[in-house]
């Protein structure tokens, strides 16, 4: 058996558990294998039901006596009680929401269960294994010692039991064995204390003892880091050393006259970036570099002296936004700015007529533009430049990299590429996410803004707020209030922001003009309800997070976000940062549901202004998976490991990492197993 075999090589696998395995992500062999345990039950002793104690967990051998179904007030919510009797007592096995076992519990049948004991709702002191982790129905005469031990917990679906899921990992690694080739060099393995692959997939499913799991899942840990490292360090070295860049001349007179037309002094960040980029623009080599800011804290600047870097040296440069909207006023900045100083910039958006797309085209092939601002219309077939010297990406996480890619290719050289975004990226994440960039950060905002008031209220508070909200528009400022939902929803009972629209048009602000955005409208009517906004038309604006990133308002001074335990502390962050633009105090009001541990989550970004630490603490309580997701890197998530608890992993790996691309025979023995496994991201890698 090959581990790229269907998964309907496996024995006991036909058409329905093929159909159960593919709900999980997994078509192949090796996607069984490479789907870890989510958790382990040590079920090494079996306890009478006499001797459980509420509140441990434990294992019971008995007899299903009865089943009940209930229904509770809660719609289509159920709960399954099998009462379970082993000779020396009774206890009541509860399940939640899971009718599709009630065929499996039947009186009469001998069962394994595993839970932590509890005492039972109404039970008269009888105690109830709730939650139930695993359990197995065994046969009249099977003996229950086959299924003690250390025993894997995996994520299931209907359709699949853990009694089924062990047999098929265990004929799998039976029949790959043979298969389950060396990924690591022999140094590394040597160097780094790692147990051989094969040793590690049996233990890691089938462990005996709790050592052997510990060396199982740091072997293959460090191997899935080890792998993403090499490749992204590959892709960094490749570009500085078998691309030919663009040796910028040192600043002259454009960039001072730029500096000096700035109504602003850099900050020493903003300074000490400058200082970095400026070092990677006159090397020879491409830059690749990624600078990281909080909301407000100048980025745009930084791109923009960037910008007339390359342009003072006889090149064009091009900046890519992922919305019409950030473009335009992107745009609108450069060509107030720059226009005076003889600086042609233009403008390419899905927008413009043919006839004003193929115009600002031929005016790039013949270099009559010096600095293209648009959207992914930029790289669009016929969109040639004549001589690409920069390519700045803002927001890079809405881009994939093929995008990026793209751009960067419209030149005969390997241009300079910088990559902005305000989306705070947590240190722990930043290796791994943009481990093919060098990163700088503006940390600190520029002095004299004015710092935004944040307040955590629920519900209860909403007539005041919107209160608060109506006196301040009529005092001139304009506000923001974004909703989870854009409609209605049957799963859901949150108010959608088309709702809240009709709800506060027609009532506290009737007779005010309010505006509504969500995704799902047309590119004109988005635009048209923006520009009204912009132009102070429009003193109310109900929107979805399609306002998260670009929308420069200084007029807004007050975001209210509905059901704010709905998102992220960093989404929360990035959505706090469309108001504080302009002289007014500025407040971000939060309405969240009563919820103890929703009030608490949230209460941190009442309390900090910090986007990194926040984006740490979305990390700490959300998990990887959802900034992996929202990066776009195209890695996918990571399947052991976790970017928390294995930092100091992650930095050995990386270290095991550079010393291979520094050996050509550790370099070749890694080639074909990261070609195998991420052959997409790093197909370009064949030419290393």
């Amino acid at each position: 058996m090959k581990l790229s075999d269907s998964i309907n090589t496996v024995r006991g696998v036909g058409v329905k558990k093929a159909a159960a395995f593919a709900r999980l992500g997994i078509q192949t062999v090796y996607d069984l294998l490479t789907y870890y345990p989510r958790a382990y039950e040590d079920q090494s002793r079996i306890t009478p039901v006499a001797e459980l104690r509420a509140g441990e967990r434990a294992t019971v051998l008995g007899v299903i006596q009865t089943v009940t179904e209930k229904q509770t007030r809660r719609r289509g919510f159920t709960v399954l009680t099998a009462l379970v009797g082993d000779g020396t007592g009774y206890a009541q096995a509860v399940w939640f929401n899971q009718r599709f076992l009630k065929t499996k519990l039947r009186a009469g049948r001998r069962i394994l269960l595993t839970g932590k004991a509890e005492y039972a709702y109404n039970g008269g002191g009888q105690l109830a294994l709730s939650p139930i982790t695993s359990f197995e129905i065994l046969d009249a005469q099977e003996p229950a010692e086959e299924h003690l031990g250390i025993l894997p917990v995996y994520a299931a679906t209907e359709g699949l039991t853990q009694k089924q899921l062990r047999q098929m990992m265990t004929y799998a690694l039976a029949q790959t064995e043979g298969e389950l080739a060396e990924t690591l060099p022999q140094r590394i393995r040597e160097e780094y204390r790692l147990i051989g692959r094969t040793a590690a997939f049996r233990r890691i499913h089938f462990p005996k003892q709790e050592e052997e799991l510990r060396a199982a899942r740091r072997r293959l840990a460090f191997e899935e880091l080890y792998l993403i490292q090499c490749g992204l360090l590959a892709l960094k070295k490749r570009t500085a050393e078998q691309q030919e860049g663009i040796a910028h001349r040192e600043n002259g007179m454009l960039v001072a006259r730029v500096l000096a037309a700035l109504p602003f002094e850099l900050t020493t960040d903003q300074a000490r970036v400058w200082a970095e980029i400026t070092h990677d623009m006159e090397s020879s080599l491409p830059m690749r570099r990624l600078v990281q800011g909080d909301v407000g804290s100048g980025k745009t600047a930084i791109a923009l002296l960037a910008l007339v870097k390359t342009v003072e040296n006889g090149c064009q440069g091009a900046l890519m936004a992922p919305t019409e909207i950030l473009a335009r006023q992107h745009y609108d900045a450069l060509q107030g700015l720059l226009a005076p100083l003889g600086v042609r910039v233009g403008f390419l958006s899905g927008r413009l007529t043919k006839k004003e797309r193929t115009e600002i085209a031929a005016a790039l092939t013949a270099h009559e533009v010096d600095i293209a601002v648009g959207t992914h219309a930029l790289i669009q077939e016929h969109v040639v430049f004549d001589a690409l010297g920069l390519v700045v990406t803002d927001e890079q996480h809405r881009f994939g990299v093929a995008q990026r890619s793209a751009l960067e290719k419209k030149s005969a050289v390997t241009p300079d590429v910088l990559v902005m975004t305000a989306t705070p990226i947590p240190r722990t994440m930043t290796l791994t996410v943009y481990g093919d960039l060098d990163v700088s950060r503006i940390e600190h905002l520029p002095p004299g803004r004015r710092p935004i008031r944040t307040f955590l209220r629920d519900e209860t508070a909403r007539e005041k707020i919107y209160a608060f909200v109506r006196k301040e528009i009529e005092s001139g400022r304009q506000v923001y209030v974004v909703c989870p939902l854009i409609e209605a929803s049957e799963e859901s009972d949150l108010p959608s922001a088309e709702e809240v629209y009709e709800e506060l048009s027609h009532g506290i602000f009737r007779g005010i003009p309010c505006g509504l955005l969500h995704g799902r409208m047309k590119s004109a009517d988005k635009e048209a309800v923006m520009e009204g906004f912009y132009a102070d038309r429009i003193k109310l604006l109900v929107s979805t997070t399609v306002i998260e990133v670009g929308v420069n308002v200084p007029n807004a001074s007050i975001l209210v976000v509905e059901h704010a335990e709905c998102f992220g502390l960093a989404q929360l962050h990035q959505l706090r940062g469309r108001v504080g633009r302009g002289s007014h105090a500025s407040y971000c009001i939060l309405i969240a549901g009563r919820k103890a541990s929703s009030q608490e989550r949230l209460k941190v970004i009442e309390e900090t202004s910090d986007g990194f630490r926040l984006a740490e603490e979305d990390l700490r309580l959300r998990g990887p998976g959802q900034f992996f997701g929202a990066m776009q890197h195209g890695l996918g998530d990571l399947r052991i490991a976790d970017v928390l608890a294995d930092m100091d992993l992650l930095l050995l790996a990386r270290r095991a990492a550079l010393t291979t691309l520094d050996d050509p025979a550790a370099l070749s023995f890694v080639l074909p197993t990261l070609m195998r496994q991420y052959r997409e991201q790093f197909e370009h890698m064949r030419e290393i």
